[in-house]
């Protein structure tokens, strides 16, 4: 059984009311109740976390070393501006999956760029609460291709 960090950064606990019409009208809780749900039914443990303070996503990426195999990242804004985040993931040598419900490619220029990237093992983005349950998969499989 894995233990998988579903982590999520700022703005997420606004997602149903902001902006729908980029991020759709799925909730974080209902997200992590997919989330939670996907890892009850594949037998694997799924914690979800959320914060707008980057220090404090700083910190559970530490904190997930010798308590979870993997994490699965949305960073938001935090993707393009966050060396910290970057920094962290490098440290805890833990796979992370980047995930965004938008497609950061087709959007705004600034968001083309991804510091997550370069210490990711992929990334998913564009297709909104669904990605979480593909980032699962490719986490999980993964992990399974590790053992």
């Amino acid at each position: 059984m894995a233990s998988i960090l579903v982590l999520n950064g700022p703005n997420l606990n606004l997602l149903g009311t902001r902006q729908p019409e980029v991020y759709g009208s799925t909730t974080l809780a209902e997200i992590e109740t997919l989330c939670v749900d996907y890892g009850a039914t594949n037998g694997h443990d799924v914690t979800c976390f959320q914060s707008n303070h980057e220090g404090a996503l700083v910190d559970a990426i530490h904190n997930a070393r010798g308590v979870h195999n993997g994490i699965v990242l949305n960073a938001g804004a935090y993707t393009h501006t966050s060396i910290a985040l970057m920094d962290a993931i490098a440290s805890v040598e833990l796979p992370v999956i980047e995930l965004h419900l938008s497609n950061i490619h087709a959007r705004e220029e600034f968001r083309h760029k991804s510091y997550i990237a370069k210490v990711s093992i992929g990334q998913i983005c564009g297709f909104g609460p669904a990605g979480y349950g593909l980032a699962l998969d490719a986490l999980t499989g993964h992990l399974k291709g590790m053992s």
